[in-house]
């Protein structure tokens, strides 16, 4: 079986060793004349390293990897902890993986190399996809210099702005959420006493939120920080701000934060509008299958957006290789497999707004007060309330 898979992202790349990984044919196709990624950081939540695991590459990821000490909480202008939750061989133990922040450059980088020894020149650079037809022998993917390729499956894992979706589904309608996003990297030397904790630590504001973690074994600091405001509404990732604008929408704000925007060069603070996408109501048609942020699109607020995709390529891949030739079937069946989880998993990240942002005495005491008792009375409620997502297993599931 040949599956050609539009997109080299995350996502893409993914499912192309899950799929070398099943003994299935690939081809990748990227529009992009070289694969890179723009500086800045992501999480990899235990369910995604399982994926990893699995395909025996866990120690590749790692490589360049950062292992955070626990999760946290804190208030953004006095610093106060609401809750911690230890990481290490406990939380291991307890979600069966190891949970990580790696820099977007490495993640590909480590991908690329392991698809390269799994099934060698696969990827396609330049390759941009215009349009597919199908029909009951194939699915043909007609590229923009004119060329076409044909194969059995047709994979679109080429992100919010997905040509296959849009050919498969029309147009989507994204909603401007009112918020949006800034994100820096800084080494950690150029923050002196102000380096952050070594930890995924979560930053509350009203009407604002930020992030903050390490990268590359501790080397880099990594940002990133939500504001609600209407002034921003371009949804590229490689638009820049200016140090100004940003540190105006966190004056007042812990030194471990500002910090990082005080450090941050010119031309390297990023922004971007975040909108949000409903549900679709199918990922498939046909031959074709979309996965990741082209099937499911989710905000920011749960850090796993990419580790859906992760999980999407595993089953995909699975249900393809175990489908008994019958293509559709088991593109329908990798669509019920992930459906409810990557749903629910969306209306989890929007909800999340919500929680860290805030704005009125009553709403801060009421939300995060129960936070500050839970984090020292009950950590372990804390801790099981992040079991569905981290726990979850797709290696494990049974067909």
């Amino acid at each position: 079986m040949h599956v050609i898979i539009a997109g080299a992202g995350i996502g893409g790349l993914t499912a192309a060793l899950c799929c070398a990984h099943r003994g299935l044919q690939v081809t990748v196709l990227e529009q992009a004349e070289t694969i890179s990624e723009v500086g800045a950081g992501i999480q990899i939540p235990p369910n995604a390293m399982k994926v990893f695991e699995a395909l025996g590459i866990a120690g590749l990821i790692a490589r360049n990897a950062f292992a955070p000490e626990a999760i946290e909480c804190r208030m953004g202008e006095s610093g106060m902890t609401l809750f911690n939750v230890p990481l290490g061989d406990k939380a291991q133990a307890r979600w069966g993986s190891p949970y990580l922040h790696i820099h977007r450059a490495d993640y590909i980088a480590a991908l690329r190399e392991a698809l390269e020894a799994a099934a060698p020149n696969r990827v396609r650079i330049g390759a941009k996809l215009v349009s597919y037809t199908q029909n009951d022998a194939a699915v043909t993917a007609h590229l923009e210099d004119g060329t076409h390729i044909s194969g059995d499956v047709l994979i679109g894992a080429d992100g919010i702005h997905s040509s296959v979706r849009e050919q498969m589904l029309g147009p989507d309608k994204p909603v401007f959420t009112g918020n949006v996003a800034w994100r820096a990297v800084v080494p950690v030397e150029a923050l002196g006493d102000n380096v952050p904790n070594p930890t995924a630590c979560a930053w509350m504001g009203r009407g604002k939120h930020a992030v903050t973690y390490g990268l590359r074994r501790g080397a880099l600091a990594n940002f990133v920080g939500v504001v609600e405001r209407d002034d921003w509404k371009d949804e590229a990732w490689t638009a820049t701000g200016t140090r100004e604008d940003a540190l105006t929408d966190f004056a007042g704000w812990h030194p471990s934060v500002t910090s990082i925007l005080n450090a941050v060069q010119e031309g390297h603070l990023f922004r971007w509008a975040l909108f949000d996408r409903l549900p679709l109501k199918t990922w498939t048609g046909g031959r074709a299958a979309l996965l990741g942020d082209a099937a499911h699109p989710m905000l920011p607020f749960m850090a796993q957006g990419a580790a859906m995709a992760v999980e999407d390529g595993y089953v995909l891949a699975r249900e393809l290789a175990e489908g008994q030739g019958d293509v559709s079937a088991a593109l329908q069946s990798y669509q019920h497999k992930r459906y409810d989880r990557a749903t629910e998993l969306q209306a989890a990240s929007r909800a999340n707004a919500k929680t860290f942002h805030k704005r009125t005495w009553l709403g801060r005491v009421s939300t995060y007060g129960p936070m500050w008792m839970a984090g020292r009375a009950a950590p372990w409620a804390v801790r099981g309330r992040l079991d569905p997502t981290y726990g979850h297993d797709v290696t494990a599931d049974a067909r």
